[in-house]
């Protein structure tokens, strides 16, 4: 390959939502020069890529910063930070103002007033949000794109980031890239464990099944400080499209029933957590298949569904349209998803302090790369790309890019090279990614098992998880796209290895098929305090339990305890 060298004072790795907005934060605010990285397009990455049609973390009118909070905390059942969710919740409605603008077509009543749906929700036209977000970032001056780069890894020395490694996936250019900072907003982790549909159709999946958790292993690998990895997410969705449940539950307050037509939700509990739980418990005893009631609802509400998914997820406007039947002729029957790692929803990620600044020197995560923080959503992701931002803008102030060693550099390279280098491979990337996502379904909580676990299986999963990680060693690739395929397996096994690690040391069972310890089937007043993170030290997972600080007091990395 060819070896190109980058130097900036800002590396943006991830051109998402929290990415694009850290870039738009900062050339408002100084005069740095900043690069993103994104491995598919800008205009069409991330989780907005397909659109949305609500905002969900929004102050309403009567609402306060701190009432959304508690919310998020309550949902959480304490394990939150919430110096980030305070930071955050501040701002939320001034970047929604922001997206407003830019072009976001906003729905407003005859007063001109946002239409709400629910407490902390706003309806919107988004389909073209992610170009919106795009189109400002093309428009910045000191700000360049890379598309079609893949970062594969940090480069470090001494505590503090120094830049990162990528290739080129068209191009066939390594990149070494000097900077200043760097910000991790390369999203979650989708592809851990089985998915719902099989196949043809096994990318139809709740999360983008293009984010592999690539900044959480480069975070990993790096020695930085990782969290709350045990509280995956399962999302709620309809039922073969894996269509979201929200628009049918908060817009035309459609209710969960079982096969009997009992309304169960309320007999479990209204967390998100607790929502999935008791869809799994109801089939599990024979009363599935569950549904959201829709029967009866206005043929008002019909249309406004039927657009609303046109919106967001077409597959499931043309599920109705196919059966010919409208949402109030047909209940809908719903599902959890394989679990996720997305800091977004739950407080999975990296461990950082209330400027978003991680463990390592001059390295920030934003969005669903930062942990502490959950029920993010969009809006939050804007809010936590503008606060690490500042904080970066602070931080280079009195910094300039370091060189990086060259023995570092010829490291990555050689290994790259190895990838594309002579040889067949006994395995694809393919396979073993299936290997992988079966011995997670299997032994570490997937759809299979109820999304339950206990100690032994966990072992099981721990040692297969890491006979993966050595025969991906042996994978070969043709050509850089093949070089891609084989970085994010790699991606994903190292995050499978932390959320193996991370559900053996939380002992309790706090959140119902979250995390459905069954050595530990209760709640522990000990774990209820504390976060579980963890370091790779010596290539061993080191676990530091952390008290949870209540209070939205500042946090900084020399408090820790």
């Amino acid at each position: 390959m060819k070896t190109k060298r980058l130097k900036t004072d800002i590396l943006i790795i991830g051109g998402g939502t929290a990415g694009c907005y850290a870039a738009l934060t900062i050339a408002e605010n100084s005069d740095a020069k900043v690069l993103i990285c994104e491995k598919a397009h800008i205009k069409r990455s991330g989780c907005l890529a397909a659109g949305v049609n609500a905002l969900n973390a929004y102050i309403t009118e009567g609402k306060t910063p701190q009432y959304y909070v508690d919310y998020a905390k309550k949902d959480a059942d304490g394990i939150v930070r919430e110096d980030l969710l305070l930071t955050m919740s501040e701002r939320l409605n001034a970047v929604t103002e922001r997206l407003e603008k830019l072009g976001l077509v906003i729905l407003k009543d005859k007063n001109g007033k946002y239409v709400t749906r629910g407490d902390r929700n706003l309806k919107i036209n988004g389909e073209n949000i992610k170009p919106l977000l795009a189109e400002a970032v093309g428009k910045l001056g000191n700000t360049t794109v890379l598309n079609r780069v893949n970062i594969t890894d940090l480069a470090v020395s001494g505590g503090r980031v120094l830049g990162a490694y990528g290739i080129g996936i068209e191009d066939e250019t390594f990149y070494i890239i000097e900077a200043s900072a760097v910000l991790i907003a390369s999203g979650g982790a989708a592809g851990l464990y089985k998915p719902n549909n099989p196949g043809f159709s096994r990318h139809k999946m709740w999360y983008p099944p293009f984010n592999t958790g690539a900044g959480y292993a480069m975070g990993i690998k790096a020695g930085a400080e990782m969290t709350t990895f045990e509280m995956r997410f399962i999302a709620l969705r309809c039922k073969d499209t894996i269509a979201p449940t929200g628009t049918l539950a908060q817009g035309v307050g459609a209710r969960q029933i079982n096969s009997l037509g009992e309304v169960y939700e309320s007999k479990y509990g209204l967390t998100t957590s607790e929502r999935v739980y008791g869809t799994v418990r109801e089939n599990a005893e024979g009363r599935g298949p569950c549904y959201l009631r829709t029967e009866g609802i206005t043929k008002e509400q019909d249309e406004s569904l039927l657009k609303a998914y046109l919106n967001m997820a077409p597959s499931q406007t043309l599920k109705w349209i196919e059966s010919g039947l409208d949402p109030s002729q047909q209940n809908v029957e719903i599902e959890g998803t394989e679990p996720y790692i997305v800091g977004g929803h739950t407080a999975s990620g990296f461990w950082v302090d209330t400027h978003r600044a991680t463990t390592i020197g001059g390295l920030y995560a934003a969005g669903d790369a930062a942990g502490g923080c959950p029920q993010k959503y969009v809006t939050g992701a804007l809010a936590e790309g503008e606060i690490a931002a500042l904080s970066m803008i602070g931080y280079i102030a009195d910094k300039s890019p370091e060189s990086i060693e060259k023995s570092d550099i010829k490291a990555h390279i050689g290994e790259a090279e190895r990838f594309l280098g002579a040889g067949v491979s006994p395995y694809t990337t393919e396979q073993l990614e299936e290997a992988m996502q079966t011995v997670m379904d299997s032994y570490a909580g997937g759809i299979k098992t109820g999304y339950r676990y206990n100690e032994s299986q966990l072992a099981v999963a721990e040692r297969k998880i890491g006979q993966l990680i050595t025969l991906s060693d042996q994978l070969r690739a043709a050509d850089n796209q093949e070089l891609m395929y084989i970085y994010e397996l790699k991606e994903r096994l190292t995050v499978c290895r932390s959320v193996i690690a991370h559900l053996r040391a939380r002992k309790e069972t706090r959140w119902h098929s979250f995390a459905e310890n069954l050595d530990y089937p209760e709640k522990s007043k000990i774990y209820g305090r504390k976060f579980v993170n963890s370091v790779l030290e010596n290539g061993e997972i080191k676990i530091i339990l952390r008290d949870i600080n209540e209070g939205g007091a500042a946090f900084e990395h020399c408090d820790k305890q």
